[in-house]
């Protein structure tokens, strides 16, 4: 019964999960990460560009951040589209854990 309600939970709720982690979008700001742990991931989309009449997220922001203090960033550089982007920033954000432990 447990894992019904959770489904519908999820179904219903106002996020995204992956890997078992919430992922939110807020105009050109992407955060991924529990809050609950030592920090997060941030992406920030700088720039777009023209891919076939579409405009595609292009220069990206990383950030780790201490979810307890937003202020104090723990790591941080940039990349050149979203796919590479979150994938750096995953492993960043899984090694930042693994050392806060």
């Amino acid at each position: 019964m447990a894992d019904k309600k959770e489904e519908r939970r999820l179904v219903e709720g106002k996020y995204l999960m992956y890997k078992n982690r919430p992922l939110v979008r807020e105009g050109n700001t992407i955060c991924y990460g529990d809050m609950s742990e030592k920090c997060i991931l941030v992406l920030e989309i700088i720039s777009y560009k023209k891919v076939d009449g579409h405009e595609v997220p292009d220069t990206i922001l990383i950030q780790i951040i201490d979810s307890k203090d937003p202020t104090r960033i723990i790591k941080q550089g940039t990349k050149e589209g979203l796919y590479d982007a979150f994938s750096m920033g995953v492993v960043w954000l899984d090694v930042a854990l693994r050392q806060a432990d």
